[in-house]
């Protein structure tokens, strides 16, 4: 039998005196000690890229296998899930995705990556980092699993934990509803997921009650022009010139366009046209990534950029079957929402648990996008994502005096500090499935 979304939060404060915080934060401690962080080791110094998660899954299996889950391995390609049914309740997900960046890490840590690989889309031999943490990710939902697994008096209802693959191509969430998850494993009533944060301090929670992470989509325009000599341009059709004409015109749709208080991105990352000093070429290539917080303006910003570049084709006299094309990448993926009253909710146990001081909402300043919201969107899944902070204190200071800055997401220099961003990653996921799977 499901428990109501009233029911559930109105356990909260019978589910506080179920269990002391300071037992479960040594519990997690200790474990972290004596499995976690060689874990996590292991993880960092054998990273795989999109696609290749081979041998990071079956780690992940074993280890969840181990605690008592009947785990599934190859969902939707690389992808594990991993059930624990403990009587009746919520269905309740919580994931974490597993692929590395072909990155070669210059972190300078004694535990840096020395991984190549064959990446399957491009052939080539490419180093390969955990520049993204989630190494961090797989490595708590191992000390979740081993956390849930033995406070089962605590909790009733299934817990599902996914191993997801791909994210960094937003392909592995996609993939893995495509090879029926729901169908086969059941629909989550809640679903969870948390990111470490390089730009957040060590150990702290980060939660909006709104979207964290915007939607994505990639376009590309292809300026057809009709070729001449560099000393001849009446006798052709530039497509460098009509390609840049594109290029400028796209920046007024967020600036004149999209209201105000709608944030969007539309970035030209790559322009390619020409062979030659005095060839005008008869093709030119755009690159654009767009990003939205909503469907609305992600509708706004896809039609303005086919609007745009067609009609400056006509107005630089191109015949008609010569107009810009527009092409709408298939790695798209809407924006992470969050529900707001169950982030809220969230908020209030980790306040309580873990201190108020540990949590926090800070907006993000950017447009990074995630595959999570195919898990969430359609059917809808009231969800929860978070971020823990990665970096410690005194790198954050030393870079406000001018020591170097602290390395981004992606950078071969990024490093996280694993004991708090793990421990403190498993802490805040079993306090909210505790909270949400609390028993009568």
């Amino acid at each position: 039998m499901k428990k109501t979304s009233s029911f559930i939060f109105g356990m909260a404060m019978l589910a506080s005196t179920a269990f002391a915080g300071d037992d479960l934060s040594s519990a997690i401690s200790s474990d972290y000690d004596k499995h976690l962080k060689d874990l996590f080791v292991h993880f960092h110094q054998n990273p795989e890229l999109s696609l290749t998660e081979s041998k990071t899954a079956a780690r992940l299996a074993k280890e969840l296998r181990a605690e008592g889950f009947k785990v599934t391995e190859g969902v939707g390609g690389t992808g594990i899930v991993a059930i624990m049914k403990n009587g009746d309740g919520p269905l309740v997900m919580m994931r974490a995705d597993m692929d590395g960046l072909p990155v070669e890490e210059k972190s300078g840590l004694p535990y840096a990556s020395k991984a190549k690989q064959k990446d399957p889309i491009t052939g080539n031999m490419v180093p390969v980092m955990h520049a993204c943490g989630h190494d961090v990710h797989v490595t708590s939902l191992v000390g979740t699993a081993r956390q849930m697994n033995a406070m089962k008096d605590k909790w009733s209802g299934t817990l599902m934990l996914i191993g997801q693959p791909a994210e960094e191509r937003i392909m592995g969430a996609k993939a893995m509803m495509e090879d029926n998850l729901w169908e086969r494993f059941g629909k989550p009533d809640y679903a969870l997921a948390f990111h470490v944060s390089s730009n957040d301090e060590a150990g702290i929670i980060n939660v909006s009650e709104g979207s964290p992470y915007a939607g994505s989509d990639s376009v590309d325009i292809i300026v057809h022009g009709i070729g001449a000599h560099g000393a001849h341009p009446h006798a052709g059709k530039d497509p460098v010139l009509i390609g840049s004409q594109i290029v400028v015109a796209l920046q007024t749709l967020v600036s004149r366009e999209l209201p105000p208080r709608w944030p969007g991105v539309v970035t030209v990352g790559s322009f390619h046209a020409g062979t030659k000093h005095n060839i005008i070429s008869d093709r030119a290539h755009l690159q654009i990534t767009v990003r939205n917080t909503s469907p609305e303006t992600r509708k706004l910003l896809l039609d303005g950029i086919k609007r745009i570049a067609v009609n400056i084709g006509r107005a630089n006299g191109l015949p008609e079957d010569k107009l810009p094309e527009v092409i709408y990448s298939k790695e798209s993926t809407p924006p992470t929402m969050n529900d707001g009253p169950l982030a809220k909710h969230l908020k209030e146990v980790w306040s309580e648990k873990m201190g108020k001081d540990a949590v926090v909402d800070i907006p993000t300043k950017g447009m990074g996008a995630e595959d999570f919201p195919f898990f969430t969107t359609d059917p809808a899944i009231r969800s929860v994502y978070f971020s823990i902070g990665g970096t410690p204190k005194e790198a954050f200071e030393k870079a406000k005096a001018g020591g170097p800055a602290v390395p981004s997401h992606h950078s071969p220099l990024f490093k996280i500090s694993p004991e708090p961003a793990v421990t403190k990653g498993v802490e805040a996921t079993v306090y909210a499935l505790l909270d949400l799977m609390a028993k009568k």
